[in-house]
């Protein structure tokens, strides 16, 4: 299906390729303090920014289209153009790479395997809410843990 749309493609495309520096960071250096700056800071901040600028287009044009979040079908009609499906799909992206640092950090401060995270963030990445549900299953069966912040349990929380 063509999309009548040649810029917001485009920028699908670049969001696409752009945020997976950061999925590698994460993936092969968790430790290297930039790859927190980069994968829970710069990246969420810039593709966030960029949502923020599709979303305000979308709502200060005549683009609308009656759509509203308190149904399934007004939600469908917030997404009846090429740029507010690009602009669904940077809060995936965002929201996502947020989530896969998160885990890195959580993964790093329970001492858990980074082998064994690794699936969880190729889901988070793919599925989003499967990788987080994966993630918190393997923290489980690891630690035997539901403590939220693992720093609270030794008194290290601030």
């Amino acid at each position: 299906m063509p999309v009548a749309d040649p810029l917001a493609a485009k920028l699908f495309s670049i969001a696409n390729v752009a945020v997976m520096p950061a999925w590698l960071l994460l993936a092969a250096l968790p430790r290297w303090r930039g790859t927190q700056v980069v994968a829970a800071f710069v990246a969420p901040l810039l593709i966030g920014a960029a949502y923020g600028v599709l979303v305000i287009g979308y709502f200060a044009g005549d683009s609308g289209g009656g759509g509203d979040m308190f149904s399934l079908a007004g939600v469908m009609r917030l997404f009846d153009s090429p740029r507010a499906v690009l602009a669904g799909w940077l809060h995936y992206l965002a929201f996502d790479l947020f989530v896969g640092a998160w885990q890195v950090r959580d993964a790093q401060r329970r001492e858990l395997p980074h082998l064994l995270l690794l699936p969880c963030l190729a889901l988070t990445l793919m599925l989003g809410p499967l990788g987080l549900v994966s993630y918190l299953l393997l923290r489980l069966a690891l630690r035997r843990s539901i403590d939220p912040d693992p720093r609270e349990t030794r008194g290290e929380a601030a």
